[in-house]
């Protein structure tokens, strides 16, 4: 009864859509992001430089010094674990001064904006509830699951592990499958054993050294409280395309189990969270790619594409986001704009914009306001010029994290480094936060920019 539950699934959104916008109208704003990308950084950022009253040149309602103040509010959802701001901040700017874990789990925080309305006929004191979500962009990567068979995704993941990047990396996987008899009787056995070569070769991949990012099933790298369980026992199998799953046999157990991951991992987070967001940012780590050569390039723009098939996308006025939520502004966000001198900001948009080319216009054929920036939410690096050789070079100022290592010099001792060296065939690396003032926000690179573009309209 397909027609018949999706038809329960729209009628369940109408019903919340509406009990949400009589209930004051929160502003839901996705964050996310593929691993490591500074989904976290980015929301702590965003929270401490609000609450604090920064100067935010380019938020208008900032620039105009209409925010009044802004404050943390309790949880909105009873079911949703809260974002840990305060442990976050206190990672960030405490005497050790490290970056916060990363996003493993979805998590939110609800922040109330205080502000005079622009004037004009509707002037006055007026607030916007912010409600903040927090989730792991490869859980945004399972949403295309919904609409493939298992025999389709399974066709589709072989495929892509035979590639010329991949193919090291999930070899002793293949291997194990090489004379397995999908019409076998099921065995947990055998389920558990490819299914963890499986896993394998998804963590590897996702490694800094390669840092591919189409990796799909995204559980299986964030299991939670799910790990060993059915629902993530599974795999790709070769099955040919008229096969008929025998019952009781291997390739059914695999079928049903992906069906169940569908059902009780991914639909869930796209019926009670996903479906209801208003805008979305999206973080991407270009950088980390172009460490790791064209093969993570190239797999970095089809996770983007892949993301925006995930996307409710279009245009949303007041009235009809009553009846049927959509997102209708996506911020694709280049992150680590610090790693760069400003004169080469520019060059980081264009790669991003080249990168989501595809899902940019898959997203603007249906309305939804676009947009791609260079941004560091906490600003690890400051600018100078170093001569050599009689010659004047732009340079980035930063400390390296113990253990990067940069023209064969391992860095431990909290030195910082001028970049680039004229004779160093240097790498992108990672610094640690900046040391801050006890209350003061960190530096940033056009955050204000992406807040004007998310929620400025909501502070007019």
């Amino acid at each position: 009864m397909p027609g018949f539950s999706d038809f329960v699934f729209e009628a369940g959104l109408v019903a919340r859509s509406i009990g949400d916008y009589f209930s004051g109208g929160a502003l839901r704003l996705g964050v996310t992001g593929l691993s490591r990308s500074g989904k976290t950084v980015f929301l702590t950022a965003l929270v401490n430089n609000l609450i604090a009253g920064a100067r935010l040149p380019v938020l208008a309602a900032s620039a105009e010094g209409r925010i009044m103040r802004a404050r943390l509010e309790p949880q909105p959802d009873d079911a949703v674990p809260r974002f840990a701001y305060e442990e976050h901040q206190a990672s960030l700017s405490g005497p050790d001064r490290r970056w916060p874990q990363s996003t493993r789990r979805i998590a939110q925080l609800r922040l109330t904006i205080e502000f005079e309305s622009a004037a004009g006929w509707v002037g006055g004191s007026s607030s916007l509830k912010l409600d903040l979500v927090d989730y792991p962009g490869e859980w945004l990567l399972d949403l295309p699951l919904l609409d493939k068979s298992y025999a389709e995704w399974s066709r589709e993941t072989l495929a892509a592990s035979e590639t010329p990047a991949r193919a090291p990396l999930s070899e002793k996987w293949r291997q194990a499958l090489v004379g397995l008899d999908p019409q076998a009787d099921a065995s947990e056995d055998a389920a558990r054993r490819i299914a963890e070569l499986f896993t394998a070769y998804l963590k590897r991949a996702r490694d800094d050294v390669y840092a591919l990012s189409t990796l799909p099933p995204g559980r299986f790298l964030m299991p939670g409280d799910l790990e060993g369980s059915p629902a993530l026992t599974f795999a790709p199998i070769a099955l040919a395309d008229d096969a008929a799953l025998v019952p009781g046999s291997l390739a059914a157990m695999m079928a049903r189990r992906y069906e169940a991951y569908k059902a009780h991992v991914v639909r869930p987070f796209f019926r009670d969270h996903f479906a209801r967001l208003d805008r979305q940012i999206v973080l991407v780590d270009p950088l980390s790619a172009l460490n790791s050569g064209p093969a993570a390039v190239a797999d970095l723009e089809n996770a983007l594409s892949d993301v925006m098939r995930a996307f409710r996308a279009g245009r949303a006025s007041r009235l009809s986001s009553i009846f049927r939520p959509r997102i209708d502004r996506i911020l694709f966000a280049a992150t680590k704009a610090d790693h760069l001198h400003h004169t080469s900001h520019d060059r980081l948009e264009a790669i991003l914009r080249a990168l989501t080319g595809k899902a940019i216009a898959r997203a603007e054929g249906v309305g939804a306001e676009i947009d791609v920036i260079a941004l560091a939410a906490v600003r690890a690096t400051r600018e100078a010029e170093i001569r050599t050789g009689g010659e004047t070079l732009d340079a980035i100022i930063g400390v390296p994290e113990k253990g990067e290592t940069i023209g064969g010099q391992i860095f431990d001792n909290g030195d910082g480094i001028a970049l680039p060296e004229a004779d160093n065939d240097w790498r992108f690396v990672r610094f640690r936060p900046p040391l801050t003032q006890r209350g003061e926000p960190a530096p940033q690179i056009r955050l204000d920019r992406a807040l004007q573009f998310l929620i400025g309209d909501r502070l007019a």
